[in-house]
């Protein structure tokens, strides 16, 4: 890691919106876990993560767009989100928080029907190992766990391969697919949306790969 990513990354830790535990921290007992609406956002707003989120611009994006909702950015690799949470913070954005951590251990850090919505954007595929998918059902499991019952999982990405896993896995489990496009910059969509871009979906649209998009609710 360069000096500057050293360095940014070590400034995360001065944000009041970052929160990166150590593992027996999580075991003992997340402090926010069932209270992020009440001792984080000091609201009653939907919560709504972005699992993958990078530099956070959906994240950051889609609470500028929608301050009536709550964003939380998560990822593993803490270099990345310095730039998300340093954003929403110069912005003044209240309704935005970021996790550096595993999405394997949500649960640590969310209770049952605790969050809203769910975006995955532009995962790894894992194209030789299904269960890291984050479309797997292992992980579809988890979200269970924490999403409320009418909550919605949104699925962004270029490969076609993973788009069509999650079709599949959609269809075999008997859950509610809401809506899907192989080519969502020219879908129907809401143009409000389309506006707000990753780094990887701006390189994508550069070189002319189209976007798969899908949205849907489990079972």
């Amino acid at each position: 890691m360069s000096k500057r990513k050293l360095r940014n990354f070590a400034e995360t830790f001065t944000f009041n919106n970052f929160f990166q535990p150590t593992y027996p921290e999580l075991i003992k007992g997340f402090p926010l876990k069932g209270k992020w609406n009440t001792d984080f956002f000091k609201n009653k707003n939907p919560i709504i993560i972005e699992l993958g989120c990078g530099k956070g611009e959906y994240t950051v994006g889609l609470a500028k767009m929608h301050p009536e909702n709550n964003y939380i950015g998560m990822d593993i690799k803490g270099a990345r989100m310095w730039r998300g949470c340093k954003t929403s913070i110069e912005n003044g954005y209240k309704n935005v928080g970021f996790i550096r951590h595993r999405v394997e251990l949500l649960e640590h850090f969310f209770l049952q029907d605790e969050l809203s919505e769910i975006w995955i954007t532009f995962p790894e595929p894992q194209p030789k190992i299904s269960k890291r998918r984050l479309t797997s059902p292992r992980f579809l499991n988890i979200y269970n766990n924490i999403l409320k019952p009418d909550g919605i999982i949104h699925l962004k990405t270029d490969n076609i391969d993973l788009f069509n896993y999650t079709l599949e896995i959609i269809e075999e489990n008997n859950h509610k697919l809401l809506l899907k496009t192989n080519d969502f910059h020219n879908s129907i969509l809401d143009d409000e949306i389309k506006q707000i871009q990753t780094f990887y979906e701006k390189i994508f649209i550069k070189k002319g790969i189209p976007i798969n998009y899908l949205e849907f609710r489990l079972k």
